[in-house]
């Protein structure tokens, strides 16, 4: 038999040993004035347990009580079980695009939000968060917990927008490096897309490795201006404004790498219909096994024990006489 909690004997025997130390030396307040013998004559019989007794199943009370919190347990082995849900890796754009305000209020704060409403739509499973546009990089390891993820995609304001081109190839490697162990391999991007020629080598990337990829589209196909870090449209070479437009390349990348993609819009629907495929393509798939050690607990008994013990002691408590 072992202790699962052996830190509460360490912990709990010198106040023990102290505590039956003062119990067993301490004499009722009459004991302490009048002679032994004579406290016999002016004490009038009762039916209470002798105070020895009492003491001694106080002390068994608590003792037990301490080997119950010690958690005793017989163990049988290692068992591996299959863990329910799915691992997917999700990527949110941050690219100088993401400021239009083609849709409301501009696009970085339209896609966290349908980032959002994917984690209400996936509770038991385990997601991860990245970033991306020059040079991606972790927002938040792989987790279940879905208010953590959100606080945490929530964090990413306009100062994390970076005006440099997309660097998908990056993006593609790191999602490699991320998914490496798991199974299956899944990336959820929530961008206004990309052109043809940058996400050519992300492509390669994620067939190489067996990704599937999936896309949340925001933005138009009109487009919007597109907003420098002061607020105002930024303005080409030749002096007229630059327009951003939703692309949908990235999409059909997406249909290729046995993904899917859906044009983000108001509602929920989008991402309902998105993890709906999802959960129907991997429905027969688990995160993997984990080892958990099979025991028999047995605290129990010392703990029934200890609350009988203590029962008896206290009902032996001598009663008030009436007069």
């Amino acid at each position: 038999m072992n202790f699962v909690n052996p830190q509460f004997f360490w912990v709990m025997i010198v106040p023990f040993l102290i505590f039956a130390f003062l119990i067993s030396t301490n004499k009722e307040k009459l004991s302490r004035i009048f002679d032994e013998k004579v406290l016999k004559r002016l004490s009038a019989s009762d039916e209470s347990m002798p105070l020895m007794v009492r003491n001694i199943l106080m002390l068994t009370a608590i003792l037990m009580m301490i080997i119950a919190m010690a958690r005793p347990v017989i163990e049988k082995g290692d068992r591996k079980v299959e863990v329910e849900g799915l691992t997917l890796l999700t990527a949110l754009d941050i690219s100088g695009s993401m400021r239009s305000k083609d849709v409301y209020p501009n696009r970085l704060t339209f896609a966290k939000t349908k980032m959002a409403a994917l984690f209400d739509a996936m509770p038991s499973d385990e997601i991860g968060v990245v970033a991306f546009a020059y040079s991606p990089f972790v927002l938040a390891p792989f987790s279940s917990d879905k208010e953590t993820l959100k606080m945490m995609v929530d964090g990413v304001d306009d100062s994390y927008i970076n005006m440099g081109s997309t660097d998908f190839s990056a993006l593609g490697e790191l999602t490699a490096s991320l998914l490496e162990e798991k199974k299956p391999k899944i990336v959820v991007m929530f961008t206004d897309g990309g052109d043809e020629k940058a996400i050519a080598g992300f492509s390669d990337i994620l067939k190489a490795n067996k990704i599937d990829l999936y896309v949340v589209l925001v933005g138009t196909e009109k487009g919007a201006p597109v907003i420098d870090e002061n607020g105002k449209p930024l303005r080409q070479k030749d002096g007229t404004i630059a327009i951003t437009q939703r692309n949908d390349a990235l999409g059909e990348v997406a249909k290729e790498n046995g993904g899917a993609y859906v044009v983000a819009g108001n509602g929920n629907e989008d991402i309902k219909q998105l993890v709906s495929v999802i959960r129907s393509k991997y429905k027969n798939q688990q995160q993997g096994e984990v080892t958990v050690k099979e025991r028999v607990e047995y605290f129990y008994y010392p703990l029934g024990l200890g609350l009988l013990f203590l029962l008896i002691a206290l009902s032996s408590l001598p009663r008030r006489r009436e007069v």
